[in-house]
């Protein structure tokens, strides 16, 4: 092959001479340097995608993408709002609910929580309780039935299993001469569910509908609609859309805006992790430096020569851009196969280290995810490339530049 003579020397000073291994030695190390920073970006902010899109999964088990309330607080015409908002193309299905406060009591212990009324067959529709029922079905909710679903810790904080009686105090009382006086109503423990987040284990509990309506005196009214998304990051433009092509008067929220908390701080954490890492692969990257600053020095009498010949100083910042450019070269082909390798395959060699060492590093009883997700996107990969890339170019440009500017006669003079 007819190369360049600049990318031939290049490619052949990358390799010391044999009486000076120590060149060799600095370059290996400048190439792990890379390869050991790239790889920790990417399996970093490969679990940091796990994290994001398990919590999402988490959060969207019992919350759906869209939710539209009555602007008072009860919605009287929901079935006009659900037909609405069903012709939206986006909109897969719809499901009333009503939301109330409420008090659970057993025996000796009494824990706050939050009832949500709902249709078993629609709220399947609109949420993913199903796969995360612990113990019983969500379909033994019926009418006039007054069956209720608790959450796990719920459940375990007052002491009770499927087929106990709990009492369930609502805060809209009876008005009598002593006073107002709570309503109270039994209901028999029917299923338990665990979505994994101890917000809701600890403080939901569902009913049906029909029996949250006449509990809270409710009548024929209930709190919103619940809408379910062919697309859920498309959630806050069709909740715009349907804020301005609804005919009535509601509160519209969609998943991004009611937990945004949660996903910013991953977010952020995210970014804060990216940049941190990066000053890694940076420092990884300026070892180039002195990799071709001894470079350079080796090769004084080397550069003359090509001098004498006729190269131009713009040539022989080339031969030494190439050589730490096939530096940083490798040392990113290195980095990214193993970060790859590593990032697809967390969910078996952080159990190895765990079961190694004798030690869980996400204890269930403290983290909302016992496991660590990991979740590769390709988009990051490429990020982390171009970055790393452009990093080990910008390491040589200096070196090279010095390079550039030996004298021949100087370096000659006592060769």
């Amino acid at each position: 092959m007819d190369l360049p003579y600049e990318l031939l020397v290049g490619l052949r000073y990358t390799r010391a001479k044999k009486h000076n291994h120590f060149i060799s030695f600095i370059s290996l190390i400048s190439m792990l340097g890379i390869a050991l920073g790239v790889a920790a970006l990417i399996v970093v902010l490969s679990v940091m995608n796990g994290f994001q899109t398990e919590l999402r999964a988490r959060i969207l088990a019992v919350v759906s993408h869209i939710q539209i309330s009555g602007a008072s607080g009860e919605m009287a015409n929901w079935q006009s709002v659900a037909e609405q908002s069903t012709r939206h193309a986006h909109v897969l299905a719809a499901a009333p609910y009503v939301q109330a406060q409420g008090m659970l009591a057993f025996s000796q212990a009494v824990r706050g929580a939050l009832v949500r009324g709902v249709l078993p067959e629609q709220e399947d529709r609109v949420a993913d309780f199903r796969p995360h029922m612990k113990d019983g079905r969500l379909e033994t909710l019926t009418a006039d039935s007054f069956n209720i679903v608790l959450g796990s810790e719920l459940a375990r904080a007052l002491g009770v299993m499927v087929g106990d009686r709990v009492t369930l105090i609502a805060p809209q009382g009876v008005v009598t001469p002593a006073g107002v006086v709570p309503r109270l109503k039994t209901f028999t423990v029917s299923a338990l569910f665990e979505v994994g987040m101890y917000e809701y284990d600890s403080g939901l509990a569902l009913i049906h509908l029909a029996d949250a309506q006449r509990l809270y005196r409710l009548d024929d009214r209930v709190s919103g609609v619940r809408l379910k998304l062919d697309d859920l990051f498309l959630a806050p433009r069709v909740a715009r859309s349907l804020a301005a092509s609804l005919d009535t008067e509601a509160f519209i929220s969609d998943w991004t805006r009611s937990h945004a908390n949660f996903f910013r701080a991953v977010q952020i954490e995210k970014n804060m992790m990216f940049i941190i890492l990066s000053l890694i692969v940076a420092v990884a990257a300026f070892n180039i430096v002195s990799t071709l600053v001894m470079a350079v020095t080796d090769k004084q009498a080397d550069i003359a020569i090509l001098r004498t010949l006729g190269a131009r100083p713009s040539s022989i910042m080339l031969v030494f851009i190439v050589q730490g450019a096939l530096i940083g070269f490798i040392g990113l082909g290195l980095g990214i196969a193993g970060g790859v390798a590593l990032a697809l395959n967390v969910d078996v060699v952080v159990p190895f280290i765990e079961r190694l060492l004798g030690t869980q590093f996400l204890a269930k009883e403290v983290y909302y995810i016992s496991n660590l997700p990991s979740e590769l996107q390709w988009r990051d990969v490429t990020t982390i490339t171009g970055v790393a890339f452009v990093l080990a170019l910008f390491a040589t440009i200096y070196p090279s530049w010095r390079a550039a500017r030996v004298n021949p006669a100087a370096a000659l003079r006592y060769e």
